[in-house]
């Protein structure tokens, strides 16, 4: 590595240490307040209200026995008996897939159309105003890489673990064929970037005309509790996760940072699961 590379990975590394994370965080509260846009006290109920909906909707109906429900009583609708489009789906080869599919569509619901209904019809207010704007996410990505190469790293040496290859990729057919796992990635991509929407978009914007920097904590207490079914290290890394990629967030004016970390991230654990284990698919369609 060439001397000026060091000095800058070690000026990139200074800039972590608690203080100069506060006074990023002053630096927000300071260009905040020299601007004239101001927003009622409401704005803060309404986000806070509608974030509350929304992981309830997600919490409970994103689950593959809700959609298995569901397509039990759309049988016994049109055919009057329940297990016609279920043994119709089962035998099709396709249960698994649309299943994550209906895991999607409710994660699209909750993160992204119902706040985006609120934006345009309560807020009256701009989509790129709440971080869809590429803005100044190039100047940031060196930071985004800083913040996915050491948990990348730590897959690739959880990949070696058993049960982390029994673990991902979540949808267990992705090595069945290409097609399979190139389905499987979008789908768990498109849900991190309506993640990011919804947390480092929606609730932090939200939040920040009446609470300023302290959105960004307020934004990671619900952040933290969606990972509360998975091991405590991943649940207790998304304390510092969340706080650091809100930071970026405000700084960037664009969630595009923290979608191109979770999506680096997502992508390289299914891969070294799928490799430590010799399931790398061997046909391109559906089987």
């Amino acid at each position: 590595m060439q001397h000026w590379d060091i000095l800058t990975l070690m000026s990139w590394l200074r800039q972590l240490h608690p203080r100069r994370l506060f006074e990023a965080l002053d630096a927000i509260d300071t260009d905040a307040e020299s601007s004239a846009s101001y927003t009622p006290r409401n704005k803060l109920s309404v986000a806070l209200c509608t974030v509350a909906v929304c992981l309830l909707l997600i919490h409970y109906l994103k689950f593959s026995s809700t959609f298995t429900e569901f397509v039990q009583w759309l049988s016994v609708v049109f055919t009057e008996m329940p297990a016609t489009y279920l043994l119709i789906l089962k035998n099709s080869g396709f249960l698994g897939i649309i299943s994550q599919l209906w895991w999607l569509l409710w994660h699209v619901i909750g993160y992204v159309l119902i706040p985006i209904i609120v934006i345009k019809a309560v807020y009256r207010e701009q989509l790129s105003d709440y971080g869809l704007r590429w803005a100044q996410t190039s100047h940031y990505l060196p930071w985004c890489a800083l913040l996915a190469t050491p948990i990348i790293f730590f897959a690739f040496l959880a990949s070696f673990n058993e049960e982390f290859t029994n673990q991902y990729p979540f949808y267990g057919l992705a090595h069945r064929s290409w097609a399979d796992l190139i389905l499987w990635e979008a789908i768990y991509v498109t849900q991190f970037a309506c993640l990011e929407f919804f947390f480092r978009g929606f609730l932090l914007h939200a939040c920040f005309p009446a609470c300023r920097a302290n959105a960004v904590f307020i934004m990671v207490v619900p952040y933290t509790m969606i990972h509360f079914a998975k091991p405590w290290p991943e649940a207790t890394g998304a304390i510092f996760f969340g706080f650091f990629l809100a930071i970026i967030a405000l700084r960037s004016r664009s969630i595009w940072g923290g979608v191109f970390v979770h999506a680096a991230i997502a992508l390289s654990m299914d891969i070294f699961a799928l490799v430590q284990t010799n399931r790398i698919p061997t046909t391109l369609w559906f089987p």
